[in-house]
C-alpha cells in the first residue's frame, strides 16, 4: 500500500523534475519508525536523483535539496515537504494513512506488500532451491539444520513473489563410504535390527567397520569390492544400497515434517553416476579437459589459460569427483526442469566449490549459469542438550520441544491448548528459526539455549506470544473487518506508529529477495511484535465505545495478519494459543 502514497509523491516530482513516474517510485522509501520522536512517513535522498540523471551532478545537493522541498506542495495525500540534510521529508494525511493501509488488509490480507510495484522489477520464473542435503545412511546431523531452514525461506519467499519454485534434496548418496557401509553390513547387519531402529544400527556398523578398516587391510579391500559392484550396478547389492536410501528418506522425512519444511523432489550423486561419464567424454572431445603432470583431469579456469586456476575433474586412478557429478546434476536439471534460476544452500566452506562449479558450466558455454547462485553460511557453535554435546538434529527438536513445554508450565499466562505438545514443539522450532535468522547467515554465531527461549526480548518465543495475543483478543471481540470504522479513531501515535511500519513491509520482502538475507524479515516482525505489545497495552479494546473498539480491532486484526504472514514465509507456523 506504501506505493498508492509513494506514486503520488512520485506524480509531484514527475511534474517538477520531467522525470517518469516510475523512475522516481522506487526511490522513495518508507521511514523507520522511531521510538523517540514522531517520524515522517516517506524520504527522498535527492543524491538518488543525481544517480538517476533526474538532477545535475555539477549543482551543490543541499542547494537543490532546498530548490526542490519549496517547489513541492501539500495535497490531499501530502500534509507536509520537509527539507534535510540532502534528503526530502514527506509527512501523509493520516486518516488517507489509516483508511488506505486497513482496508488493503481488510480485503487481501494474503496478498498485502506481496502485490507492491516495487517488486515489478524482480526476475519471475522457475526458481529451483537445493537445500537440506544430508547424508544418507545416518541419522540427520545437526549441522543440516541451516541448509534446511534457509532453504526453506528462500523457497518460501520466491513462492509468496510469484515464482514457480522446485525445491530439491540433493542427498549423499554415493562413494565410499557406501562400499564400507555395504561390506560391513554383509558381515555385522541385521535385518530385524533394520526393522527396529534402522538409522541407529547402521550407525553403529558404519563405526564399527571403520575403526576395523584403519588396521585391516582386507576390511578395505572388502569395502572397495562393495562400491566397484555398486558402480557396476550389480543387482544383490544395489538392492541394499537402495534399501539403506529408502529407509533414511523414510526417516528424514519424519524430521522435515515436524521443520515443517516439504520437497518436491529428492535426488542424489547416484542418479548422476552415468551423466558424468558423459560430462567427461564432452570436455575431452572439446578439448577442456586437460591432464596435469600427476594425471589428474583438470579444467582450465584461468583469464590467461595457463592453469593458474583450474577445477580437478578426474582422480589420476581415473574415477570422477563430486564435482563432476556436481556439473552433471546441473545439466540434468537445466534439462529437466527448464528453470530460470538455481540456488544452492550450503555452508561457506563449499564457496570455492560452486565458483568452480559456475565457472565449468559457462566454460562448457552455459550462460544460463549466470544465474545459479550459491547461499552460504557459518557455523552454529556451542549446540548442546541436557545429554550433552548435540550432533543430531531430532536431539536438538526433543530438547527445544522439552524446554518450551517446561516454560509453558511454569508460565501462569499460558492457555488451555489442546496439544500441549506440539504447540511447544512449533514454538519451539519458532525460536530455532528466529535464532539463526538474526544475523548474517555467512556469519557463525553462537548458540544458548537461554536466549534462545526467553519469551521477552527478541525472540521466535516472543513473536509466538505476540500472534497469539492477538488471535486471542480477535477470538473475544471479532476482527472488525466486516462493519464500518472511523480512521479519525486511530490517530494516536501507538497507531500511527504501526501503520507506518507496515509501509515498510514491500521494501523488506524487496530486499530480503535481492540479497536472499532473512534478517530483514526477522527484524521487521519483531518491531512489529514490539509496537503491537505497546498499542495492546495502551489501547484496549474492552471497555471502549463501540466504535473506538471496532477502530482498533482492525488495526489489530491487520497487524495479526501481516505478522502471520511473515512468520510463514520464514518458516515458522503461527500458533493461536500458548
Amino acid at each position: 500500500m506504501a506505493c498508492f502514497f509513494r506514486r503520488s509523491v512520485a506524480a509531484q516530482l514527475s511534474r517538477i523534475c520531467g522525470a517518469p513516474e516510475d523512475v522516481l517510485v522506487p526511490l522513495l522509501s518508507a521511514v523507520p519508525v522511531s521510538k523517540k520522536q514522531s517520524t515522517p512517513d516517506l524520504r527522498l535522498a535527492v543524491n538518488s536523483l543525481v544517480k538517476n540523471g533526474v538532477l545535475s551532478p555539477d549543482a551543490d545537493l543541499q542547494t537543490q535539496t532546498e530548490r526542490l522541498t519549496k517547489q513541492l506542495r501539500v495535497d490531499a495525500v501530502v500534509e507536509e515537504v520537509i527539507s534535510g540534510r540532502g534528503v526530502i521529508n514527506f509527512r501523509i494525511n493520516k486518516r488517507l494513512l489509516v483508511e488506505k493501509v486497513l482496508e488493503q488488509l481488510r480485503a487481501e490480507p494474503q496478498s498485502f506488500g506481496v502485490q507492491s510495484e516495487l517488486l515489478r522489477r524482480l526476475r519471475r520464473g522457475r526458481t529451483l532451491v537445493e537445500f537440506s542435503s544430508p547424508n544418507i545412511a545416518k541419522k540427520f546431523h545437526a549441522g543440516h539444520l541451516r541448509s534446511t531452514i534457509i532453504g526453506n525461506f528462500i523457497a518460501n519467499l520466491k513462492e509468496v513473489l510469484g515464482n514457480e519454485v522446485i525445491r530439491v534434496n540433493y542427498l549423499g548418496d554415493w562413494g565410499m563410504q557406501f562400499g564400507l557401509l555395504g561390506a560391513g553390513f554383509q558381515r555385522l547387519g541385521s535385518q530385524e535390527k533394520l526393522r527396529e531402529n534402522a538409522l541407529q544400527h547402521l550407525f553403529e556398523v558404519y563405526v564399527q567397520v571403520n575403526r576395523e578398516a584403519e588396521h585391516d587391510e582386507s576390511v578395505r579391500l572388502a569395502a572397495a569390492e562393495f562400491f566397484r559392484r555398486l558402480e557396476q550396478h550389480d543387482e544383490q547389492t544395489l538392492s541394499l544400497w537402495k534399501q539403506f536410501r529408502d529407509i533414511t528418506v523414510e526417516e528424514y522425512k519424519k524430521i522435515y515434517e515436524r521443520l515443517g519444511v516439504r520437497f518436491d523432489h529428492y535426488s542424489g550423486e547416484s542418479f548422476h553416476q552415468s551423466r558424468a561419464q558423459e560430462v567427461l567424454k564432452e570436455l575431452r572431445t572439446r578439448r577442456l579437459l586437460k591432464t596435469t603432470e600427476k594425471g589428474k583431469g583438470v579444467v582450465d579456469l584461468s583469464a590467461a589459460s595457463d592453469l593458474s586456476s583450474y577445477a580437478t575433474l578426474v582422480r589420476s586412478d581415473g574415477t570422477s569427483l563430486y564435482i563432476t557429478r556436481d556439473v552433471a546434476a546441473a545439466l540434468d536439471r537445466k534439462e529437466r526442469f527448464h528453470f530460470d534460476e538455481m540456488i544452492y544452500v550450503t555452508d561457506k566452506s563449499q564457496s570455492v566449490h560452486f565458483q568452480q562449479l559456475f565457472q565449468i558450466l559457462r566454460v562448457m558455454g552455459h550462460h544460463w549459469a549466470e544465474r545459479c547462485v550459491h547461499v552460504p553460511f557459518g557455523l552454529v557453535l556451542g549446540m548442546s542438550s541436557r545429554l550433552g554435546e548435540v550432533v543430531l538434529l531430532e536431539d536438538v527438536l526433543n530438547e527445544a520441544r522439552y524446554r518450551m513445554q517446561h516454560n509453558m508450565q511454569e508460565a501462569k499466562t499460558s492457555k488451555e491448548l489442546t496439544d500441549p505438545e506440539l504447540t511447544a514443539e512449533q514454538i519451539g522450532v519458532s525460536a530455532l528459526i528466529i535464532q539463526d535468522f538474526k544475523g548474517k547467515l555467512i556469519s557463525d554465531y553462537k548458540f544458548d539455549w537461554q536466549k534462545v527461549l526467553q519469551a521477552q526480548g527478541d525472540t521466535g518465543v516472543f513473536l509466538q506470544y505476540t500472534h497469539a495475543r492477538l488471535r486471542s483478543l480477535l477470538r473475544m471481540h471479532g476482527s472488525g473487518n466486516h462493519t464500518h470504522f472511523n480512521p479519525s479513531h486511530l490517530q494516536d501515535s501507538r497507531s500511527i506508529s504501526i501503520l507506518q511500519h507496515l509501509l515498510r513491509y514491500d521494501e523488506v520482502l524487496l530486499q530480503s529477495a535481492l540479497d536472499l538475507q532473512p534478517r530483514h524479515l526477522v527484524n521487521f516482525l519483531i518491531t512489529l511484535s514490539h509496537l503491537a505489545a505497546s498499542a495492546h497495552r495502551e489501547l484496549p479494546v474492552k471497555g471502549s465505545p463501540a466504535e473506538l473498539a471496532q477502530a482498533r480491532l482492525r488495526l489489530f486484526s491487520a497487524t495479526c495478519s501481516v505478522l502471520a504472514n511473515g512468520m510463514k514465509i520464514l518458516g515458522i507456523t503461527p500458533v493461536d494459543k500458548m
